[in-house]
């Protein structure tokens, strides 16, 4: 039997030292053992039970419900005052048989999983790859769990593909404490499996695109994540390069997406006309404070899958263009406790020196990110046509509201169906700012007050813009989520009454989402 461990009155905090957030209740669930119980179904079913007792304990205390996995996110969109749920123990995880899929399924039986809400993206991709097969993108890291990936809508890194979510074919969500709020969430027009498999997890089937769309980001808010289906593909290669390029042609390629055109070429990445090839992945690295003419970008090509490609790991580990947080923690090191002195060294060149070209899957290019301590991130996404314009509007405010200390980098993801999608536009432009957690004085300005003058300087410009849902924010802006989604915010609230009860919405529902109104 699954057993739930319990921790009275925790300070609860997330991997980048956000917090501390103070929560009365965190539960810990431990599976049944394989010994125990060998069917993974079993366990899984077994778990399910185990999360309704927990749920029925918290509404009878009147109370509110979380869950959470690997902390990533820098923001309060888990925490709960009340009662929070650690999912990374919760790791099952199989492939899909024939007898499961639907008969309507388009999709390839081999290429689905199976996975419970706690597995991290590199237990995932481990798993996977065992059977020959890869996630279509990440987040650029692999430390996040599946649930807490797709809840917040981690944005992934591959222009042609979207985001983390957008793998995911169906969902099962625990609702309530009954015997009918176990339910199985597809798409009407992309079935995967049947009912029967629906059946064998205790679960009522509900196929409906709209309800679909915004339950995939749901923000922790429709449920409680216990498992989903993912369609993964073949295993490939992605040969990556770091180059030095002229500002405006790193810009003229982020404004157009026209690689094909473009002057700038890899020589081994072009086609029989010898035209540019459409990257994978394409970065720019920008200092705010360093008025470069070359900027530093990161591309990457996919390829079909070889065994015989050198071991990229060793090169990968001490390779400063894995994550931009990670790149700017080793910076940072260097003048650990003295943002006076970081922020002076932010108007030199800090950029490293061009890495090697190299070759990896996507699990092994997208290694561990590793936390640095205290740091924080801010994520703008802009229709890639105003890339451009919105990075000099952030630019400009850091160099007339700031300095701070951090880094802009900008990478490039194709549209998401998600209701609340990060990544709404036809090809967003993440705009990352990522650094070292700081307080705001008569000398620097606030971390918060920052954020919310990049909200407001957007809007003057005439900017359409979403934030990563993940990441520092001046979340309780007003009007935010409508400025950024429109009417999909009543879509979102519509589609979430449909499926909790008033009872069950005022259980998954937090300090986060009353702040940006969706409760």
């Amino acid at each position: 039997m699954a057993t739930t461990l319990q921790q009275d009155g925790a300070a609860w905090n997330n991997v980048h030292l956000n917090g501390p957030f103070p929560t009365k209740i965190v539960y810990k669930t431990i599976l049944a053992s394989d010994n125990s119980m060998p069917s993974k179904i079993d366990r899984y079913n077994d778990a399910a039970k185990e999360i309704q007792r927990l749920l029925k304990e918290t509404l009878d205390a009147g109370e509110g419900f979380r869950a959470f996995g690997a902390r990533w996110s820098l923001n309060n969109i888990a925490h709960h005052v009340d009662r929070m749920h650690f999912n990374e123990n919760m790791n099952i995880k199989k492939s899909i048989t024939d007898v499961e899929m639907h008969e309507d399924s388009l999709l390839k039986k081999e290429n689905l999983f199976f996975i419970q809400c706690g597995n991290k993206i590199k237990e995932i991709t481990e798993f996977i790859k065992r059977e020959g097969k890869s996630l279509k993108t990440c987040g650029a890291s692999n430390g996040q769990t599946i649930a807490g990936a797709i809840s917040t809508g981690v944005h992934g890194s591959a222009l042609g593909v979207g985001s983390v979510q957008d793998c995911v074919v169906g969902i099962n969500l625990i609702i309530g404490p009954g015997a009918n709020d176990i339910v199985y969430l597809e798409r009407e027009t992309k079935s995967a499996l049947n009912d029967a498999f629906a059946v064998g997890i205790n679960a009522r089937v509900i196929r409906d695109d709209a309800m679909f769309n915004a339950a995939l980001i749901g923000l922790g808010g429709f449920g409680f994540i216990h498992g989903v289906v993912i369609e993964t593909e073949d295993l490939y290669l992605l040969n990556r390069y770091v180059r030095k390029v002229s500002k405006e042609l790193a810009l003229e390629l982020a404004t157009t997406m026209n690689f094909k055109d473009s002057v700038f070429n890899i020589p081994a990445e072009v086609d029989a006309d010898g035209k540019p090839n459409e990257p994978y992945h394409y970065k720019v690295f920008i200092n705010p404070y360093n008025n470069d003419a070359e900027y530093v970008v990161e591309l990457m090509y996919k390829h079909k899958f070889s065994p015989d490609y050198p071991d990229p790991i060793p090169r990968i580990q001490t390779a400063l263009y894995k994550d931009l947080i990670l790149l700017f923690g080793k910076i940072a090191a260097q003048y650990k406790n003295s943002i006076p002195k970081l922020i002076k060294l932010l108007g030199g060149d800090i950029m490293p020196k061009v890495d090697d070209d190299l070759t990896g899957t996507l699990g092994e290019i997208f290694d561990d990110a590793i936390n640095q301590g205290p740091a924080f991130a801010c994520s703008f996404g802009v229709h890639h046509s105003d890339s451009q314009k919105a990075m000099q509007v952030l630019i400009d405010l850091a160099n007339e509201e700031g300095p701070v200390p951090g880094i802009y980098a900008m990478r490039f993801v194709k549209a998401s169906e998600a209701t609340m999608a990060f990544t709404k536009f036809p090809v967003t432009a993440v705009i990352e700012i990522d650094g070292v957690l700081w307080k705001g004085n008569k000398k620097i300005i606030s971390l918060e007050d920052f954020c919310k003058k990049g909200i407001e300087k957007l809007i003057e410009n005439g900017i359409k813009f979403t934030i990563h849902w993940g990441k520092n924010a001046a979340w309780s802006f007003p009007g935010l989520a409508e400025e950024m989604y429109g009417d999909n915010v009543a879509e979102w609230k519509a589609q979430r009454s449909l499926l909790l009860t008033p009872a069950t919405e005022k259980l998954f529902s937090n300090d986060f989402l009353m702040a940006v109104n969706l409760y």
